[in-house]
């Protein structure tokens, strides 16, 4: 079992950066479940499948369309721009001019993958590839795929048993050695994490639920703004300042303060204005 605690608090410093968001949470959640699923439990293999994701998805560890397009047709002009100006190497049939680009943690491509991972999963990826873009969808596509092998045929074991670990060679589970090197560096972070996180080992010092937390909770859910304003009206006196109000005067400066404290309420809560923690 991972927990999940001490492995955010490791993962925001590497490969993170020291900044954590919800969406980068959400997505490394989607996939320690989806591989609880799966069985999938030799950490190396796991770490290997958050390393990919994080490189595919640009460290957001949310699906994203092929070209990081915001819709179908931008990711079609994309292509088809690259395509007619030589950029796309090797392509020689336009896939995307159908919508089979690629989507996902692990971008799903050509209309075979989408047929082979739905009768997989038992979804209609065919009769609708953006199911592809929904998150709990697309980690059990990536977990999947890099466990049985269904992108290449290459798969995790051939690459992370026993005494073997070559995070290197594992790019060809996904794409032959495209930045092989690189992403054998965010395995690194990944596998000290998950190490780390493992509750048959001794539980880190180090580690704490605020570094855990992400740096973007909406202001609606942020336990540390309910607690100021809890303490601002139990606490420390409480509305005990009420008693010193005797003027019209200090009526109206005090409907002016409530007023005003509204406002920023209002901000605050609806997401106007965000709170966020000071990086370290």
């Amino acid at each position: 079992m991972i927990n999940r605690t001490t492995f955010f608090s490791y993962a925001r410093r590497a490969p993170f950066g020291g900044r954590l968001t919800t969406e980068q949470v959400k997505g490394c959640e989607a996939i320690l479940d989806a591989c609880r699923r799966e069985r999938v439990t030799d950490l190396r293999r796991i770490a290997y499948i958050l390393a990919s994701v994080f490189h595919e998805t640009g460290g957001t560890m949310a699906p994203v369309r092929e070209t990081f397009a915001r819709s179908d047709a931008q990711a079609m002009d994309r292509l088809e721009a690259a395509w007619r100006a030589g950029k796309l190497k090797g392509v020689t049939t336009p896939y995307w001019r159908d919508g089979w680009f690629g989507r996902g943690l692990i971008q799903l491509t050509h209309r075979s993958n989408y047929e082979k991972m739905g009768a997989r999963l038992d979804l209609p990826l065919t009769d609708k590839p953006n199911l592809v873009l929904d998150l709990e969808t697309s980690a059990r596509i990536a977990v999947v795929g890099m466990n049985e092998g269904l992108f290449t045929g290459k798969k995790l074991s051939d690459y992370f048993h026993g005494e073997t670990t070559d995070p290197v060679g594992a790019r060809r589970i996904v794409n032959g050695t495209d930045k092989a090197k690189l992403i054998a560096g965010y395995f690194e972070a990944f596998l000290g994490a998950l190490q780390a996180a493992d509750e048959r080992t001794p539980l880190p010092k180090d580690i704490s639920d605020e570094e855990a937390a992400p740096d973007d909770v909406p202001p609606a859910e942020s336990k540390s703004l309910w607690s100021i304003l809890l303490s601002f009206v139990t606490g420390g006196g409480g509305l005990a300042f009420l008693n010193g109000i005797n003027s019209w005067p200090a009526v109206a400066a005090l409907a002016l303060l409530v007023v005003a404290g509204g406002i920023g309420v209002w901000l605050v809560l609806t997401g106007r204005v965000v709170i966020e923690r000071r990086p370290q």
